[in-house]
């Protein structure tokens, strides 16, 4: 059977505590910073996938508070075309910070200080959707 030829999907998580977000340094290619996040597996939902990848790369548990938006442009990430989900939550206990999984290391980064251009994929104009989001919440398709 030939491979399929549609998009692969992920689903990413943007975390804020006290002005802060949460970034994971990536273990894999493309090396950089990254919203935690990921594959969805066959069979399951998106919001079981984004909390399950928040889960595995960052030690939080959480709970979904809304969507941010679709990112979808063909070339957002160098190992193929991959659309990503983006959903805003809200960790449980974010003293359980800790890096796991792709993730080499989980932190908080006030959201005045994070290095743009360290970031992977997208993740660069998903923050700054975000940015905007906090002033007048919309949902984001890109």
């Amino acid at each position: 059977m030939p491979a399929p030829k549609t998009p692969l999907v992920s689903a990413d998580a943007i975390v804020e505590h006290q002005n802060s977000i949460v970034l994971i340094e990536r273990k894999n290619p493309p090396y950089g910073l990254a919203l935690p996040g990921g594959f969805i597996e066959i069979g399951e939902d998106v919001r079981t996938a984004v909390l399950r990848e928040l889960k595995e790369e960052t030690g939080l548990d959480a709970k979904v508070k809304a969507m941010l938006g679709v990112y979808s442009d063909p070339k957002r990430d160098p190992r193929g075309h991959v659309i990503t989900l983006v959903f805003i939550c809200e960790p449980e206990d974010i003293t359980k910070l800790k890096g796991g999984d792709d993730a080499k290391r989980a932190f908080l980064i006030e959201i005045g200080k994070i290095p743009f251009e360290k970031l992977v994929f997208d993740h660069s104009q998903i923050i700054k959707d975000y940015i905007e989001w906090k002033k007048a919440p919309k949902v984001f398709i890109r």
